[in-house]
């Protein structure tokens, strides 16, 4: 007799062509920080054409859409947040299908079984990066490359922290679980080497920052080289999710408390 084969049992896993790994890899940029890229070099031929010099005009985060309807404006603060974070769902969804031992967010240490470790080593990284990339701010504003950027624009409400700590989570999660974690597995079985991953995920970070001016796209990439090299050491992405939460914490979180106490910001 033939065995009935079992309706449960998953056939072997076939790799996927190289050439379908980066159609798919195009595809999840396409809909989220790649797409982000696009309206970021628009932005900034938007502002260095324009009379008014580019250290002289201001890129606002993080504003207020009804700003006289305080509970709409913060459904759509959450909106934003949630909708963002669709393709770090999508990313997970395609790594699922490799049919890995370990799940995808295990795969990347997308996880929290390391919580002492990640928190250190993030709050180390977020030092390292955090004060050199002030100042190179600072001194690109100077040198007329950068615009001034207003990282926290929301009404005067009860909500606006928590909403920039979300936000905050938020840009770092999007950021690292698809630049690192789900770019660097996918680009690898493509056939890519280490240093090309590293270089080609850390230009697409500071291309999507362009729009803040150059020294932000500088900085960006320069933080990209050191991410991506810290997770080819480590295979986690929790650090720099971690990192990335602080710094971004404490432009938000920071900029709302003294921009109108200090005058260089």
């Amino acid at each position: 007799m033939t065995a009935t084969p079992d309706p449960a049992a998953r056939p072997p896993h076939t790799p996927l062509p190289w050439r379908t790994l980066l159609t798919e890899t195009v595809l999840v940029l396409g809909v989220s920080l790649g797409a982000s890229v696009i309206w970021s070099v628009l932005s900034i031929l938007r502002k260095v054409t324009a009379e008014t010099p580019l250290s002289a005009q201001t890129t606002a985060m993080n504003s207020s859409v009804t700003p006289d309807r305080p509970w709409l404006d913060l459904a759509h603060q959450l909106a934003g947040i949630a909708i963002a974070l669709v393709p770090v769902v999508l990313a997970l969804h395609l790594l699922a299908r490799d049919r890995s031992a370990l799940p995808p967010h295990h795969l990347m240490g997308f996880d929290l079984r390391r919580p002492g470790r990640d928190l250190a080593g993030g709050a180390v990284l977020a030092a390292v990066i955090g004060l050199p990339g002030l100042a190179l701010y600072l001194v690109a504003r100077e040198l007329g490359a950068n615009t001034t950027v207003a990282p926290a624009n929301l009404a005067d409400v009860w909500w606006a922290v928590p909403v920039l700590l979300l936000a905050a989570a938020q840009n770092a999660v999007l950021e690292e679980v698809i630049m690192v974690g789900y770019l660097f597995r996918r680009w690898a079985q493509a056939g890519w080497g280490t240093w090309t991953i590293i270089v080609t995920s850390a230009l697409i970070r500071g291309g999507y920052h362009l729009y803040q001016g150059f020294g932000a796209f500088i900085g960006n990439v320069a933080m990209g080289l050191l991410l991506g090299w810290v997770y080819t050491r480590t295979r986690r992405v929790m650090p720099l999710v971690v990192a990335h939460t602080l710094l971004d914490v404490v432009a938000f979180v920071g900029y709302a408390v003294l921009a109108d106490r200090v005058g260089w910001l």
